[in-house]
């Protein structure tokens, strides 16, 4: 394993993200769970500290980050935001202000962003976001905003970032620790399925943090065929 890192996760108490401080600690990597009303400590989960910031006050979230890691404790930022319903300004804005505070610090910033940014596995030319087949009508918003997300993190050259898409189902499951990786198209399971547990999402996240590929985007899918309930 990677010697062991300090990892901010902000969005700490969401789906993917307490799936994202588990499987850090349990590794051995000091975790900062960062949300705006963070859990109890947990001795169960080892090496989690709780960090209460509101990531809609951009001040509060500059000094949770910078505050951070001016004690030269933080190697990493996770980045896993949601709202319902979607607020694209805010996914935007506190992106923008987690990549400049990451910028001026040399932290490497890993963005869990949605599906829609990527390319149709059937069509190149289509975006995920504008593909009826993966994105109904109703949460075509949400794939909206991760396209914005994205191009946020582009527009950012100064800042070390990796934009992570799940696939088109994300949902809590069981940790197998096995998935495929791939970069800027929507992939396909071996069960026709394009899904992956949290839990596998999370090993994905944190695989990528202790081995840094060249992929400024990169996707994953469930390696196997989808377990039985």
């Amino acid at each position: 394993m990677k010697s062991a890192m300090t990892i901010a996760v902000l969005g700490a108490t969401g789906m993917v993200g307490s799936r994202v401080t588990e499987e850090a600690g349990a590794r051995g990597h000091r975790v900062l769970a960062m949300s705006r009303e963070p859990a109890d400590e947990d001795p169960a989960t080892p090496n989690v500290t709780p960090v209460a910031v509101d990531a809609n006050d951009s001040h509060a979230l500059r000094e949770a980050l910078a505050g951070t890691a001016s004690l030269g404790a933080v190697d990493a930022v996770v980045l896993t935001l949601r709202t319902m319903p979607v607020d694209e300004e805010f996914l935007v804005g506190a992106t923008r202000t987690v990549l400049d505070i990451a910028a001026r610090l040399g932290v490497r910033v890993l963005v869990i962003g949605g599906a829609g940014a990527l390319r149709s596995p059937d069509d190149r030319n289509l975006l995920v976001a504008d593909n009826e087949t993966y994105v109904p009508a109703e949460i075509k918003p949400v794939a909206t905003a991760g396209i914005a997300q994205l191009r946020t993190c582009r527009s950012h050259a100064d800042a070390d970032h990796v934009y992570l898409s799940p696939p088109a189902l994300l949902e809590p499951g069981v940790r197998t620790g096995r998935y495929r990786r791939g970069t800027d198209t929507l992939l396909i399971g071996a069960d026709g399925r394009s899904w992956i547990s949290a839990e596998d999402l999370a090993v994905a996240v944190v695989d990528e943090l202790e081995a840094p590929g060249p992929d400024p985007l990169i996707t994953v899918v469930h390696h196997g065929a989808h377990p039985s309930p």
